[in-house]
């Protein structure tokens, strides 16, 4: 009788890192619900959660926009849009986000206030720096550094498309547009995904220096409470699990959406 190999049960084929990481979870989420001390950091800090989640999500959509508009304009095959697009990428890259958050908010700010109140002259009307929420300061500022991340990604994504079928396109009478939308995306995408989710996941992380602005997010609310109750190992345990909370799920989220893609593409 022929040996018929048994097929590995669904625990068995789950990565011990993950186990670990969902076992990490348990014990940390357990001695939250718990301690009352734990409790206690856990309902202050987690206050900060949904502007996290806030600035995260529109300077990521934004950053995105504008990522793929440089994208566009450094394959578009016009001298002056390729020179300037290379030119914003290097610059902005080149520069650390603290110290572009920093320029964005003390600088940039009272600049882009002082030209709104200069349109505003003829009306009478004027703005104070105030009230440009330090906030959409720091929006801005993670905006236009990850555009220039992005762009890249677009960029590799779209020159990864063959020529010959863009040809084949071209001599089938679509148009730029057309051939962008039918045949460079969707295959561009597939190559963009991963390092797109990565740096969206390096963007939860990196909105934590939103908090040198006094920006009330998970990190700033931590800092104000261990500063306060001098509990500083259980505070930042707490604000460690919740950024991992974040990052591990979303993480997960890209390796299944990037697996299914896989998957239609077969």
């Amino acid at each position: 009788m022929p040996y018929t190999p048994r097929k590995p049960s669904m625990l068995s084929r789950l990565p011990w890192w993950l186990m670990a990481i969902l076992l990490l979870f348990v014990l940390g989420y357990w001695g939250i619900a718990t301690d009352a001390t734990y409790s206690q950091i856990f309902r202050t800090v987690s206050g900060g959660l949904q502007t996290t989640l806030w600035v995260t999500l529109v300077a990521f959509v934004s950053a995105t926009v504008l990522g793929l508009l440089v994208a566009l304009a450094r394959t578009s095959g016009n001298r002056i849009l390729v020179e300037l697009a290379t030119f914003y990428v290097e610059i902005i890259r080149g520069i650390p986000v603290l110290v572009f958050l920093f320029y964005v908010a003390f600088v940039g700010a009272p600049a882009m206030v002082g030209a709104v109140n200069w349109l505003l002259q003829p009306t009478g009307q004027s703005i104070t720096v105030r009230q440009f929420d330090f906030a959409w300061r720091a929006i801005v500022a993670l905006t236009v550094c990850y555009s220039a991340f992005i762009a890249e990604i677009f960029r590799a994504g779209i020159e990864a498309v063959t020529r010959g079928q863009l040809e084949a396109a071209s001599a089938l009478g679509l148009s730029r547009w057309q051939r962008f939308r039918h045949i460079t995306f969707p295959q561009a995408l597939r190559t963009i995904l991963p390092p797109l989710g990565n740096d969206f996941v390096s963007m939860i992380k990196d909105s934590a220096l939103v908090s040198a602005l006094g920006v009330q997010d998970i990190t700033q609310l931590g800092k104000v409470y261990s500063s306060g109750s001098f509990r500083f190992f259980e505070t930042y345990n707490v604000v460690a699990l919740l950024y991992l909370s974040l990052t591990i799920s979303l993480s997960l989220l890209v390796r299944l959406l990037e697996r299914y893609l896989d998957q239609s593409k077969r």
